[in-house]
C-alpha cells in the first residue's frame, strides 16, 4: 500500500504543485476539484486519481477517499487547497457571496476532515489546510474572504486539540501573494493601470522582506514538510509563506527611505 494524500483544489496552483511534489516522492495522490480538465491534467502528470467534483460535498469526499482505498492507497494526508474570494465590503457584499465564500473556505475543509478523518486516525496521518495572510491581518474589501480564512486557521487548531489525540496532526499554512492563475486574475485590473502582472506582483510585494511573491512549488514545499515525518512534533501551527510580509509595520513604513 503506498501512502495517499487527497488534495482539494487540486487542478492549479496550490494544490497542483503539491500534488507533483507529494507524487514525486512515491505517494498516490487523489485530485478534487470543480473542473474536470485541469484535475485530469494534474493526475495524468502525476500518475494520481482525477476525482472531479465540488470540494464541499461531503458524500463526493467520502467516494474520493474510498477511490483512494481501492487503488492501493493508505490516507496519511489531507491538504485542503480549494478556495476563492469575492471582493466587498460589509454594506456591499450580499448575504449569498458571503456564504459562497465561507463554503469554500471554511466548510469545505471542515467537510473534508470529516470525510477523512476515519482513514487518518487508522493511518496516523496529518492534514494541512492552506488559509491565508488574508486571515492573520485586515485587508480592505475582503470582509468574506478574510473571515473565512480566518476561520479556517482556527479549524486547523481545533481540528488539533481534537483529533491530535488519536494521532492526526492538522496545521494551517498562510501564503501571501502567490503567482497563481487564481493570483494573476485578482490582480488584472492592477496589471492593467501599471503595465502588466510583473508590476502588480512587485507593487504588492514592495514592502515584504522578500520584495517578490512567493511560488506555489514553495509553498508546495511547506506542506510537503508538513505532512512528512519531519514534521511531527507539530500540531496546531500557523505557518506563513510571504515573504516575510507578515511582520512589517504598517505604520512604520512612513518611516523607510526611498526606493
Amino acid at each position: 500500500m503506498r501512502p495517499a494524500a487527497l488534495i482539494t483544489g487540486g487542478g492549479s496552483g496550490i494544490g497542483a504543485a503539491t500534488a507533483h511534489l507529494l507524487a514525486s516522492e512515491g505517494w498516490l495522490v487523489g485530485l478534487v476539484g470543480r473542473r474536470p480538465e485541469p484535475i485530469a491534467a494534474v493526475a495524468a502528470e502525476t500518475g494520481g486519481l482525477a476525482l472531479p467534483g465540488d470540494a464541499a460535498d461531503l458524500p463526493h469526499l467520502e467516494r474520493s477517499v474510498a477511490a483512494l482505498a481501492a487503488a492501493g492507497g493508505t490516507l496519511r494526508a489531507l491538504v485542503c487547497s480549494a478556495g476563492g474570494g469575492d471582493a466587498g465590503t460589509a454594506l456591499t457584499q450580499t448575504e449569498a457571496g458571503f456564504e459562497a465564500v465561507l463554503r469554500q473556505n471554511l466548510t469545505a475543509p471542515f467537510l473534508a476532515a470529516k470525510a477523512c478523518l476515519p482513514a487518518l486516525i487508522d493511518a496516523g496521518g496529518s492534514i494541512v489546510i492552506v488559509a491565508s495572510l488574508a486571515g492573520l491581518r485586515a485587508g480592505p474589501a475582503s470582509v468574506a474572504y478574510g473571515s473565512a480564512k480566518a476561520g479556517a486557521i482556527h479549524l486547523a487548531r481545533m481540528l488539533a486539540v481534537d483529533h491530535g489525540p488519536q494521532g492526526v496532526r492538522t496545521n494551517a499554512v498562510c501564503p501571501g501573494w502567490v503567482r497563481t492563475p487564481m493570483a494573476d486574475a485578482a490582480l488584472s485590473d492592477l496589471a492593467a493601470e501599471r503595465g502588466g502582472l510583473d508590476a502588480a506582483y512587485a507593487e504588492v510585494t514592495r514592502h515584504a522582506p522578500a520584495r517578490r511573491p512567493a511560488t506555489a512549488a514553495e509553498v508546495a514545499a511547506t506542506i510537503g514538510w508538513l505532512v512528512s515525518e519531519q514534521a511531527t512534533g507539530i500540531h496546531g501551527a500557523t505557518l506563513t509563506v510571504d515573504g516575510g510580509a507578515h511582520v512589517v509595520d504598517a505604520e512604520g513604513i512612513a518611516f523607510l527611505p526611498p526606493a
